[in-house]
């Protein structure tokens, strides 16, 4: 049997090995098996020097035309094979563009920020105004203008943090929006003002499950002729309606702020217990809201009111606490967390 012979049954066997070859793997081992370096085309091709001068020629041609068509065979099976892999990959990820598309993800509203605008939205019902005032104050709008004299016990009810300034002007982060009464009273005075003051406060405490160095508060104030306790129970009430619902039960209760006189507390019934006493309203069937009174004489005649004409109520909230009663949160610390678990809940 001749080389040229060999080379004959080594072409139709490669070429039946071929059209076997399922995958691009399969087809890696049959250019192994063939056309590699140890393959049967190599080997045969190391006889091709034993042969004579006269069939050299011939049995070069041959194994050149072998290699030839071989080569164009592994090329041609091999596109096939990665078109037909290819098509199932696409048949695979096809989309359906009938689908609806996925929404995007995108940011939440903080949760004190919705409940400040609810509660903007609410008062703005009322002819509430919305006035800004600032978070650094001196100590004289933060406490003096208030009814909060230097020696007054009730400056232990703010831990303050106070800010560097010259001697003569003590400057505090404001513990309280209450400061904004002042600046809102003496921008109208002598006319009514009926506003509410948003902002941030600061208090140096203890970090707790129900107390944080920082938080909202929402102030509100009415000033006019002919105001009376009746006005302030009657915004009030309407705002817990409004907020937790036209059943929600209320209640006035006596209390003490330096600022107003007389003053009240303002209570919604537990909306987990309905009453009856739970954890959440330390078993009391109350859950405080708001603290609130008339505004006093002394406060009216700094905000430029003669309190013998003029009369007005204020009230001050905490919308963290309030947003914590309406959805069931039991740390404040949840809210200045940047959680994305907690916040992507609003």
């Amino acid at each position: 049997m001749t080389v040229i012979d060999d080379l004959a049954a080594l072409e139709q066997a490669a070429q039946a090995q071929l059209a076997q070859a399922a995958d691009l793997a399969a087809l890696a081992d049959w250019k192994q098996a063939y056309l590699g370096k140890q393959g049967d085309l190599t080997k045969l091709s190391r006889g091709l020097g034993t042969l004579s001068a006269e069939d050299r020629p011939a049995a070069g041609q041959r194994f050149n035309a072998v290699r030839a068509v071989l080569e164009a065979g592994l090329a041609d099976h091999e596109a096939r094979l990665k078109r037909a892999a290819q098509s199932d990959m696409f048949e695979a990820e096809q989309v359906d563009v009938t689908l609806p598309g996925r929404p995007a993800a995108v940011g939440h509203v903080h949760p004190s920020t919705q409940i400040l605008r609810t509660i903007g939205e609410i008062f703005g019902e009322m002819g509430f105004q919305i006035w800004e005032s600032p978070e650094v104050e001196t100590d004289e709008f933060n406490f003096g203008l208030l009814n909060i004299p230097a020696d007054h016990p009730a400056r232990d009810m703010w831990d303050t943090f106070y800010v560097e300034s010259p001697a003569d002007q003590r400057v505090v982060l404001r513990t309280h929006t209450s400061p904004g009464q002042i600046h809102a009273m003496r921008a109208h005075a002598p006319g009514p003002v009926r506003v509410i003051l948003p902002g941030k406060c600061y208090r140096y405490e203890q970090v707790t499950a129900r107390h944080e160095i920082q938080f909202h508060q929402v102030e509100g104030i009415a000033i006019g002729e002919r105001i009376t306790l009746a006005d302030l129970k009657g915004t009030l009430v309407s705002f817990a309606r409004r907020l937790y619902g036209d059943t929600v039960k209320t209640r006035f209760r006596a209390s003490y702020f330096p600022f107003t006189e007389p003053s009240v507390e303002f209570d919604i019934e537990c909306f987990l217990c309905g009453g009856k006493g739970c954890r959440v309203c330390k078993h009391e069937g109350w859950l405080e809201i708001l603290g609130a009174g008339m505004v006093h004489p002394t406060v009216l005649r700094n905000g430029g009111y003669d309190p013998a004409i003029h009369s007005g109520f204020a009230f001050g909230m905490g919308p963290e606490r309030i947003a914590m009663l309406r959805y069931g949160i039991d740390d404040i610390r949840w809210f200045f967390s940047g959680d994305l678990r907690f916040l992507q809940q609003f």
